[in-house]
């Protein structure tokens, strides 16, 4: 079973990771970007205020097809459970502001382009946060980070939410974090 923590920046997903890691030990845990070379351009780019915007989108992709067919799709294959902090909502939800200006229909291109070869997770925990907690908790220090464009990407993942309700659990992340954490745990024990 995959599943995935999803939100903007700041939402407490780090948060819960980490209470997931002691609930669940024999999981296979992960996240993109990943800690490859790919994922290494995608955090160079995240950096860069002026990076191209589908030059961006190409680094992500490739990033998350290293992702899929080196980690998940392997542990999957034996049984496990993964779990991965970002994964494909987060390239819809963040790459459609980004190429907001550039095409006309980013998110539908999204996902046509991802179509074919991802692997839409089995459950998705959305961590739901106020755009301006969720950049004060990050510290804006990026170009993604920022409460206009947190905004931006909080819309985007609500209308992929309501395309597929039945794959989102909705986490008020504003709750204590011992609580947030719980309501994750509980959401994949139901699951499984």
């Amino acid at each position: 079973m995959l599943v995935t923590l999803e939100g903007i920046d700041g939402s407490g997903k780090t948060t819960a990771m980490d209470a997931l890691r002691k609930a669940f030990p024999n999981a296979v845990f992960t996240s993109e970007p990943t800690g490859s070379w790919y994922g290494e351009a995608v955090n160079r780019s995240i950096l860069t205020p002026d990076a191209d915007p589908l030059s961006e989108l190409f680094l992500y992709m490739a990033d998350h097809a290293y992702h899929l067919h080196n980690t998940i799709l392997p542990a999957i294959e034996t049984g496990s459970l993964v779990i991965s902090d970002r994964y494909i909502d987060s390239r819809y939800a963040y790459q459609s502001v980004s190429l907001d200006k550039i095409l006309p229909d980013p998110l539908t291109y999204l996902k046509n382009i991802h179509q074919p070869w991802t692997l839409i997770p089995d459950l998705t925990l959305y961590f739901d946060i106020s755009p301006i907690i969720g950049a004060k908790r990050s510290g804006s220090t990026n170009k993604f980070e920022q409460v206009s464009f947190l905004t931006q990407v909080h819309h985007i993942f609500e209308k992929i939410m309501l395309a597929e309700p039945g794959r989102f659990k909705r986490i008020d992340a504003s709750l204590p974090p011992e609580e947030l954490a719980l309501l994750a745990i509980e959401s994949i024990s139901s699951k499984l």
